[in-house]
């Protein structure tokens, strides 16, 4: 099936809505507006025009993606994903999302598909988040702030929503945070929303608002 082209502003709001919506968060222009930098009245605007081309709906039942809305949503994150991958052998981890964001909207269909046979049909981006359709394959995996002190792990995922801040996936980076690596939860605090993990041997301590959108496996006995 032939892409639709959009611009890549909508291109963006596609893949941010498709995160939210898929993960079933709901559509608010305040959290976009916050999430994009922008103004509340930008994101408005956005919104009209999306919804008058057809890509969502916004009624009483609040702001979601249509059928077709869904179609370009997913062409844009696989998109991405497969150039995160592309580069990954080039740039350090926390500098793919940022890069491939300025690679996705370039890229044509014949050269999305070579990329995606020649990387062997990944099901998840290099920070571990899935392809479009393959959400099976994290279906298992527990953000840190659901797992218990002294519990051995592997760290798999880093969601899209902590990968849009760039400081902080370097700063995952230097610790080592990255997927694959193994950690062992250590102190969690609840009175001050704080979790200690052990990764290979070095501390590092996260806010629950950071360590919910890091997820992990729980370690085989």
């Amino acid at each position: 099936m032939e892409q639709i082209k959009h611009s890549q502003t909508i291109e963006d709001y596609l893949s941010l809505i498709y995160v939210l919506e898929r993960d079933g968060e709901p559509i608010v222009g305040a959290r976009l507006a916050e999430l994009f930098g922008v103004t509340p009245p930008t994101v408005t605007n956005t919104l009209k025009r999306m919804a008058r081309d057809g890509l969502i709906t916004m009624d009483g039942n609040g702001t979601h993606l249509t059928p077709p809305g869904w179609d370009s949503a997913k062409d844009v994150m696989r998109r991405h994903m497969l150039m995160e991958w592309m580069m990954l052998r080039m740039l350090p981890w926390s500098k793919l999302h940022g890069e491939a964001h300025n690679l996705e909207h370039a890229i044509s269909p014949e050269a999305e598909a070579a990329v995606y046979e020649e990387l062997g049909r990944p099901q998840t981006c290099p920070h571990g988040n899935p392809l479009p359709g393959c959400e099976a394959a994290v279906a298992d995996w527990v953000p840190l702030t659901q797992l218990a002190s002294g519990e051995k792990v592997i760290i798999r995922r880093i969601h899209e929503l902590a990968e849009e801040n760039p400081h902080l996936l370097s700063f995952l980076e230097e610790k080592h945070m990255i997927p694959g690596a193994n950690a062992t939860i250590g102190e969690i605090l609840p009175f001050n929303q704080t979790v200690s993990v052990d990764v290979n041997g070095r501390p590092v301590t996260l806010g629950f608002a950071v360590a919910r959108y890091i997820f992990a496996e729980r370690s085989t006995p």
